[in-house]
């Protein structure tokens, strides 16, 4: 079930640019997606400037006066107003214990040095981008799908996406539709756009349509045959991960024996990996 915070008050201009925090973001929104998952919104330092796929550090103040912080990937465009933040809930997580309960108007630390390895630059060029990922892993791919700079580089963008249950690939499941209908990108690709951006949610507890791993439906070739798409390799298809790091490393092993390496901004190859990825007991 879809939950969402009502605003009683609309977040004034004054609010907004009234900072109480060092680094302070003033939250504009909130959507709660599951018991576990929800999504946020804040005002974006005028000094930001990020590339689609690059995370920051946000938090709240502790206990003690000391700032709690963890790496969040950007879920929003770099060419967004805002901020989008994408997270899980975890009861005595240190951060999301506390962060689960902002509402519109609140405040929040963000630290304006954005940084990470999901980024188009660290990839060759190259026909198909695949985005893998679990969870709220998701989150940099949110924003790399809705950066018109991913199509013009890339013909395919695969967006595979595993959770365990079916309502926590809602938050994917509703992008992707809003995307195939965003004015820019089918005013760009007209009817086209529907075959550039393919989208496979799978779960792995409760029975859906899509069922699986990632890696075992790329293993075993089942995405392929699903989506129509030719065999994985070197010299057409790039890849990002994000996920858990049992998952990153899993599909790592999985890409490197269908002979693609793994790239960083400074080495750009066949994929990268998201080593900052906020997961259990954060």
């Amino acid at each position: 079930m879809t939950l969402d915070i009502p605003v009683t008050e609309p977040v004034t201009e004054a609010a907004k640019a009234k900072p109480t925090l060092p680094d302070a973001a003033t939250v504009t929104a909130v959507k709660h997606w599951t018991d576990s998952l929800f999504s946020f919104r804040v005002t974006r330092p005028a000094s930001l400037r990020f590339r689609s796929g690059e995370f920051v550090m946000i938090g709240l103040p502790g206990d003690n006066g000391k700032p709690i912080l963890r790496a969040y990937s950007i879920a929003s465009p770099n060419w967004d107003d805002e901020l989008e933040f994408y997270s899980i809930k975890v009861p005595d997580g240190p951060l999301t214990s506390r962060l689960q309960h902002i509402k519109p108007g609140d405040q929040i630390i963000l630290r304006p040095k954005p940084v990470g390895t999901l980024v188009l630059d660290a990839l060759l060029p190259g026909k198909r981008l695949w985005f893998l990922a679990t969870g709220t892993g998701i989150a940099p791919f949110a924003s790399l799908m809705r950066d018109p700079e991913t199509y013009e580089r890339f013909e395919q963008v695969i967006m595979m996406h595993t959770c365990r249950t079916a309502d926590e690939l809602t938050y994917g499941a509703e992008l992707v539709a809003n995307l195939r209908t965003d004015p820019l990108l089918t005013e760009i690709y007209g009817d086209d756009f529907a075959k550039r951006l393919l989208y496979y949610p799978t779960t792995t507890r409760e029975a859906s349509p899509l069922m699986g791993r990632i890696t075992d439906n790329i293993a075993s070739g089942k995405v392929l045959a699903d989506l129509g798409l030719p065999p994985i390799n070197p010299a057409e298809d790039r890849a990002m991960i994000c996920g858990s790091l049992a998952f990153n490393v899993d599909v790592k092993a999985v890409l490197e024996g269908l002979g693609l390496n793994e790239g960083a901004n400074s080495d750009p190859r066949e994929f990268v990996v998201e080593k900052a990825f906020v997961g259990d007991g954060v």
